[in-house]
């Protein structure tokens, strides 16, 4: 199938402000893009492109004081496929990962694994190990938190969503993340693209959205504590130790966001 994916942001800066904008689709799905992701801005401002130090593709720019329309607007060959499931994969022990997943063990900023790990113990510490327990995990997250955009806060972390039991996708993820690393199975946060495809139409508007993949039995697999059931067409743009490290945005000075609007839709293949 085809995907049409993109964002429209407006941002009013009374002030030069240098951005840096992580809007772009992940290297991963590179081979799958029709038509380019080009951030666009208007004004038109120099964009400059870099990789982060987790391959995430990053544009920087100085907005200029006013108003600063950006965007990106995308065609996507996707599968078609829901998310995998592999009910029989095993957890790694510590000894055998590869030293570059050792990082997604450790704590971070909005997951706190030593504020949350005999928890994770006292909770998880009988479910069977590897996908059963991320399984168990993401079941557990999933009936605990109660979504709502009113309960969403940039300071919100891992713990504060476990004590609170409310927040938004990136909660989920984060609790969930924390809880896995707690029980010694790495663990990444991720953001991009979940559209409504397959499934019934929200009334919400689209946003981006936030999940997690796990390592097991030598590899990443995506998890969604948010969604709990599989999707098709989830689109990564960025992955990191938690939404610290994947903002969409991150001005350098005073910018107010004005509009915000995300599109991800299946379109007729030609």
């Amino acid at each position: 199938m085809h995907i049409r994916v993109g964002c429209e942001m407006i941002y009013d800066c009374p002030q030069p402000t240098p951005m840096v904008l992580m809007l772009n689709v992940h290297y991963t799905r590179a081979s799958n893009l029709i038509t380019p992701d080009f951030v666009v801005t208007d004004p038109p401002v120099p964009v400059v492109g870099y990789r982060d130090s987790y391959g995430n593709w990053c544009s920087r720019i100085v907005a200029p004081a006013g108003r600063i329309r950006i965007s990106t607007n995308a065609l996507l060959y996707d599968t078609g496929e829901p998310d995998p499931v592999v009910p029989t994969a095993r957890q790694t022990p510590v000894q055998n990962l590869p030293s570059d997943v050792l990082l997604f063990l450790m704590g971070s900023r909005y997951c706190e694994t030593d504020r949350l790990s005999q928890t994770a113990w006292d909770l998880f510490g009988r479910t069977p190990e590897g996908w059963g327990r991320v399984q168990a995990i993401c079941d557990f997250v999933h009936n605990h938190i109660t979504f709502g955009y009113e309960h969403a806060r940039p300071t919100k972390t891992a713990h504060d969503a476990f004590v609170e039991g409310k927040g938004v996708c990136r909660d989920y993820a984060h609790l969930a993340v924390a809880f896995c690393r707690c029980m010694n199975i790495p663990a990444r946060y991720c953001t991009g693209y979940i559209g409504d495809i397959g499934v019934p139409v929200s009334e919400s508007p689209m946003d981006f959205a936030g999940w997690f993949e796990a390592y097991l039995d030598g590899r990443w697999y995506s998890f969604d504590p948010r969604n709990l059931v599989p999707r098709i067409g989830r689109i990564l743009m960025g992955q990191g130790r938690d939404a610290a490290d994947v903002p969409l945005t991150n001005s350098f000075g005073p910018a107010t966001l004005a509009s915000f609007k995300v599109w991800t839709d299946e379109v007729p293949a030609p």
